[in-house]
């Protein structure tokens, strides 16, 4: 057998395993990882429609306070993804910290919003 006949065959085997291997885990659905990177980037793609809802108003405590309550909502979100999905302790209660100062900062945010309505132009 020549050679080239032999690297092509070495090759074929390669790739033959590298494809069965790829069906196999896709056969099975997305890996956790996956799942988890869905989900953050989905937390991403959420928090940032809302900011960009947000309409300029005049008064930068409000344009701020409209503008970080996404911004915290979808840091509370990957946490959440990060309990779900996550394996290291220190992180794991690192994103739990994140689900209760954020929220707890989100709620702080909406009752000054409410003690302190847009101006009517």
């Amino acid at each position: 057998m020549s050679k080239i006949v032999r690297r092509c065959l070495v090759q074929l085997t390669f790739v033959s395993t590298l494809v069965a291997t790829s069906l196999t885990q896709n056969a099975h659905g997305p890996s956790a990882s996956d799942s988890a990177w869905s989900e953050m980037t989905a937390s991403m793609e959420k928090m940032q429609r809302a900011m960009a809802s947000v309409k300029h108003s005049g008064d930068s405590d409000g344009d701020f306070v409209a503008m970080m309550i996404p911004h915290h909502q979808a840091a509370i979100e990957m946490a959440k993804s990060e309990l779900l999905n996550g394996k290291d302790p220190q992180i794991r209660r690192l994103a739990q910290e994140v689900i209760t100062d954020q929220q707890s900062e989100i709620d702080l945010m909406q009752l000054w919003s409410k003690q302190h309505p847009p101006h009517q132009q």
